[in-house]
């Protein structure tokens, strides 16, 4: 990642997708957006690196000196990073490593706590993950957790990578027993009771995703695949979540929706207050970031869940009726677009994705209530409380693409404590935020230029909310 001597350094940071890719060109000097450029990969055949040639030869056309700059890319190209999580109890080890990967930017497919039923590993794996991440055990404790997790794994015929988070007393055995199956040993997920650490793994699993996952999905040609490989920094959600992170540094805490076809995704970097939070009563603690994956809310794939997750009473039913019909046709046809402005498709398209984020924000944030305990009077939270986020990020192409005042029709009714009030009331929602757009899809870009290039993440980060007041 060098400059080239005698030229201002430049970096190309592109998203590549299986039906679409973007890339925006950024001064590292100061983290401007130089240009920006799309491409709908499956006019091109399929091949995400036809979608990267394609965005980089407009870039360059544009500007020259965009042939010269560092290349860096992220992906969630052929369904991402599929990942089963194995623990020893579901309560601790299976919960953490849940959480970690959802933060690697993976789609847990399954989990499932193997302590006394070797048999479940079978059955997780016929959820054919792309990766297994292994937990258990705390360190310095009992290590037949792992090792009997690691057995498991390797009688049930796996043959793919396994990250491996668990007790790191554990590690040589479990190295000995997977043998000939691809493994990273990385650092325990839960080293003691009460704390969760998923930075190692988190790390760990990037590596995988790299060098067995990318390389493995056949996205572009064999004679290409190396090109891909380099190319590639991690998982678009886990990049998207670490600009998420250098965003909060800058402006405070934030949340981050991002309505997709077939999920939508929250993101979250909020400070932990154990006063307020009721942390002790959980075995593993809650981290300042993270980010929940909703499969069942979506404009396209989801929209049909998306409908029928909807309280009764959230629409009338002649509304919900129109919407349910609408979903219907979305689900058939996922590559749906609204051809103008006075179609009302684009009403329905609206009603979907308000649907979608408004059900994955209270998901995320989760609700509050007063509970008699031993203790006497208590309160319980499930989820993340959200209620003094400084700043709400909308994203996904219903945002940027969308018509006049789109955010505002998004994103106005699902915040705010009388958006919690109509919604039964308790629940954790971001109550006075500071509301953009990311138009530009920068988040991705803050994220692949975060470790190398911190200056300019920052930069870009910051120009994201430079002289936003509210939704535009």
């Amino acid at each position: 990642m060098t400059r080239t001597p005698g030229l201002p350094g430049l970096a190309l940071c592109v998203d590549l997708g299986s039906t679409f890719t973007k890339a925006l060109l950024v001064d590292l000097a100061d983290g401007t957006v130089v240009g920006r450029a799309e491409h709908a990969t499956t006019a091109a055949g399929g091949d995400v690196l036809a979608g990267y040639d394609a965005c980089r030869a407009a870039l360059v056309d544009a500007h020259p000196r965009a042939a010269d700059a560092v290349r860096l890319a992220c992906s969630s190209a052929g369904g991402g990073l599929r990942i089963a999580v194995l623990g020893n109890e579901p309560l601790v080890t299976a919960e953490a490593g849940r959480r970690v990967a959802l933060s690697s930017g993976g789609h847990v497919v399954a989990v499932a706590s193997v302590a006394g039923d070797a048999a479940l590993a079978a059955v997780v794996l016929a959820a054919t993950p792309d990766a297994v991440l292994l937990t258990g055990g705390t360190d310095g404790g009992n290590t037949r957790a792992l090792v009997d997790g690691a057995t498991a794994v390797v009688g049930a015929g796996w043959t793919g990578p396994v990250v491996v988070a668990g007790n790191v007393a554990a590690h040589a055995q479990v190295a000995a027993v997977l043998g000939e199956v691809p493994y990273v040993l990385a650092p325990n997920v839960v080293p003691r009771i009460g704390v969760l650490d998923p930075d190692g793994a988190r790390a760990a699993v990037r590596e995988v995703f790299v060098s067995h996952v990318i390389g493995g999905k056949r996205l572009t040609s064999p004679a290409r695949r190396r090109e891909l490989e380099e190319l590639v920094r991690g998982a678009t959600p886990d990049v998207v979540l670490r600009g998420v992170e250098v965003l909060a540094e800058e402006v405070g805490d934030g949340v981050v929706v991002d309505v997709g076809g077939a999920t939508t995704d929250v993101h979250a970097v909020v400070e932990v207050d154990p006063e307020q939070s009721g942390l002790a009563r959980e075995a593993v603690a809650t981290t300042r970031a993270g980010r929940t994956v909703e499969g069942d809310l979506g404009m396209r794939w989801s929209a049909v869940t998306t409908v029928e997750r909807l309280d009764p009473d959230e629409l009338a039913p002649a509304a919900h009726d129109r919407l349910a019909a609408a979903a219907r046709r979305r689900g058939v046809v996922p590559a749906y677009l609204p051809q103008d402005d006075d179609d009302l498709d684009d009403d329905d398209d609206e009603a979907l994705a308000r649907a979608a984020l408004t059900q994955a924000l209270r998901r995320h944030a989760g609700r509050a209530r007063v509970v008699l305990g031993d203790d006497g009077r208590v309160v319980e939270r499930s989820g993340r409380d959200l209620r003094t986020v400084d700043l709400v990020v909308g994203s996904g192409g219903v945002l940027r693409h969308g018509r006049t005042g789109v955010a505002d029709r998004l994103l106005a009714p699902a915040l705010g404590a009388d958006a919690a009030a109509r919604a039964g009331g308790g629940w954790q929602l971001p109550e006075q935020p500071r509301v953009v757009v990311d138009h530009d899809y920068v988040l991705a870009a803050v994220g692949l230029l975060a470790d190398a290039h911190p200056g300019a993440a920052r930069a870009l980060a910051r120009g994201l909310v430079t002289g936003a007041t509210g939704i535009r």
